[in-house]
């Protein structure tokens, strides 16, 4: 067990007994026959952002299924350092965000079974559990390129100072000049040393100076909402000049500015599980042949901050924005044309032209957008989620799907909801 008669403060350099007593528990199951002796597990994780709070989350899941773990953890910051005493700790398993390589090599040398949640120490033969960064700026990308804005920016930190947010730019960049677009991109600087009025001031003289309308990926929302602000300060309407998309879905900084952020959901549960079950594994002594698994996001939240359709088409961004009022309702292209009372021919050719689909396709592209969101995030039959995005089966989601998407239904939403994970694991 762990000795509890001491501070667990990083001055003790070695805040648990060094060689804890393995007290049996059964399986959380209840079942006596899953009897164990009970993990002792560290869990060294950034608590401040939603990203950390929805890894732990997913480590929850998980213990409660099959851990029945003893769990160290408290609070942590983001850039926190890891505490002096674990590179001596004598427990079962560890979980956290490790950047530093001298802690690192004391882990392995210790031996003790470590998922790391960083990887910017890969060449260290320490696994690690991560969101999928080209994923995520994928998908942000599309979703601004689906808005119909021809320019673009980036706002991240400086470079190198976070190897992941490097990633999201480079590919956020290499996204949207694949489709013959520019990506401007503010690197930022260290404005907790400068000051927060100094970069600020430079980010709305960056946001000025961009061709409008345009799309920005912040890093994180975080960065989102400077942006938002800049925006505010620059004297530029959002959405209709400046669509502003985030990452990590944090609802209290989306929510927190004006208009509300949209936000690519990371799955941080998801990698918290995956990390979970990888740390199981190793402290039951089976050998971790993966040493990077990377965690697809689910989905882009939309809200306010990119609720618009850039084209000087008048048309087309009514036909976009009744589509995506009425897609759900069943609605064909010829309800789109009754609609605006124009020609399907006329129409059909300027809509492929921003989009890059014609009507029907439209309509089944939102439907499909909307059916991936409720796979992801709620537990409602598959049968009610072809219900409720629009499609008159499960038999014609499920075709859509796998042709538009590559997996059925059902593997998409094992692959990215924790929640089902945990209902079909065991």
């Amino acid at each position: 067990m762990f000795d509890t008669s001491k501070s667990f403060s990083d001055g003790i350099s070695t805040p648990f007994s060094t060689q804890p007593s393995h007290s049996t528990t059964a399986n959380v199951s209840g079942s006596r026959h899953d009897e164990r002796p009970m993990k002792h597990v560290a869990l060294l994780i950034a608590s401040a952002g939603a990203y950390g709070r929805g890894i732990l989350s997913g480590i929850a899941a998980y213990n409660r299924k099959h851990g029945g773990w003893s769990i160290f953890f408290r609070p942590r910051g983001l850039n926190e350092p890891l505490p002096k005493w674990i590179g001596k700790w004598k427990g079962d398993g560890i979980i956290a965000g490790i950047d530093n390589a001298e802690v690192a090599q004391q882990l392995i040398k210790g031996r003790i079974p470590t998922v790391n949640l960083r990887g910017t120490l890969s060449a260290l033969p320490i696994p690690y559990v991560s969101t999928d960064n080209n994923a995520v700026a994928q998908l942000a990308a599309e979703h601004l390129l689906e808005r119909g804005v021809r320019n673009f920016g980036f706002v991240g930190k400086r470079i190198g100072t976070n190897p992941s947010l490097d990633l999201r730019g480079a590919t956020f960049r290499h996204q949207v000049e694949s489709h013959g677009h520019v990506c401007h991109w503010f690197h930022g600087d260290d404005f907790e040393a400068r000051g927060w009025e100094v970069e600020q001031h430079e980010l709305t003289e960056w946001v000025r100076s961009l061709p409008k309308p345009v799309g920005i990926m912040a890093c994180n929302d975080e960065r989102g909402l400077q942006v938002l602000d800049a925006c505010q300060r620059a004297g530029v309407s959002v959405p209709d000049e400046v669509a502003v998309i985030g990452v990590d879905n944090d609802v209290c900084l989306c929510d927190l500015s004006g208009p509300p952020l949209t936000s690519v959901d990371v799955n941080a549960e998801m990698v918290g599980y995956k990390a979970a079950e990888m740390l199981d594994r190793m402290m039951q002594g089976q050998k971790v042949t993966e040493h990077e698994t990377l965690v697809a996001p689910r989905s882009v939240v939309t809200r306010r901050s990119t609720d618009v359709v850039a084209s000087e088409d008048e048309e087309v961004s009514r036909a976009i924005s009744y589509i995506r009022a009425h897609a759900f309702k069943r609605i064909h292209a010829a309800d789109v044309l009754k609609y605006l009372g124009v020609s399907r021919t006329s129409l059909q050719q300027r809509m492929k032209a921003l989009t890059g689909r014609t009507i029907h396709q439209e309509v089944q592209h939102v439907r499909l957008q909307r059916a991936q969101d409720l796979l992801a995030t709620s537990t409602m039959t598959i049968k009610r989620v072809a219900r409720e995005s629009g499609f008159a089966s499960v038999q014609y989601m499920t075709r859509v799907f796998h042709a538009q998407i590559g997996e059925t239904p059902a593997r998409y939403r094992n692959q990215r909801a924790v929640n089902q994970v945990v209902t079909n694991a065991g």
